[in-house]
């Protein structure tokens, strides 16, 4: 499991698709907005925590093309569904794998992007927190969606046709956390609602993805 997590974190890297491609877009996308909407800090305050993860999520969704489709090229998928190592194994270490090296440095560059919207200080915290619980949940739902098209020409763009419609409710619960956390109002019940949305996700999608694999694989 570990060596395989580190193979996959390393041809992620190696690929292109890794922490460097969402960071970038992400910037890029915080960068721009001010330019589209006015400087009005008051403005940039209030849409602050929708923008930064609506950034997150689509920046997610960039290398999801590539979580499958190297392995399927060059025949490793099928070798891995015949392993001792259990499918949902390999799927869930894919999909650790993805967060490692997008979701995660997401999370970490969000509070500095921030600056750049004016989000109020007290939305900082609760933006993290936030995007720590539900960025996970954008990995697994990316992962499923690269299963059910691995193998597929030019198969992105249904990729994401896909995966869009499974991140609304993360997106809309993330964002209303970092917006109540922001506005100094109670953050449990939108945080709750996230956190069992992860949790749903992680503990059935593994198991899903697993068995749509070992149909494309056939």
């Amino acid at each position: 499991m570990i060596a395989l997590l580190i193979r996959d974190l390393r041809l992620a890297l190696r690929a292109g698709g890794g922490f460097g491609l969402g960071l970038a877009f992400f910037l890029i996308l915080t960068v721009l907005v001010p330019f589209s909407v006015g400087p009005q800090s008051a403005l940039l305050a209030v849409i602050a925590p929708g923008v930064l993860w609506l950034g997150a999520l689509l920046a997610c969704l960039l290398s999801l093309d590539r979580l499958l489709a190297l392995d399927w090229e060059d025949g490793t998928l099928d070798l891995l569904a015949t392993a001792p190592l259990p499918l949902e194994s390999v799927v869930t270490v894919k999909a650790l794998a993805h967060w490692l090296t997008t979701g995660l440095p997401l999370v970490l560059a969000a509070p500095v992007l921030g600056v750049l919207l004016n989000l109020p200080t007290p939305g900082y915290a609760w933006l993290v927190v936030s995007l720590l619980v539900g960025t996970p949940a954008l990995s697994v739902i990316g992962t499923f969606g690269a299963a059910l098209t691995v193998g597929l020409k030019r198969g992105g763009l249904l990729l994401s046709l896909l995966v869009l419609p499974m991140y609304v409710p993360t997106l809309i619960f993330g964002a209303e956390v970092a917006r109540r956390g922001a506005e100094g109002m109670a953050t449990s019940t939108p945080l709750l609602l996230l956190a069992g949305i992860t949790a749903a996700v992680i503990a059935l999608l593994p198991f899903a993805s697993a068995a749509v694999l070992r149909v494309n694989l056939r």
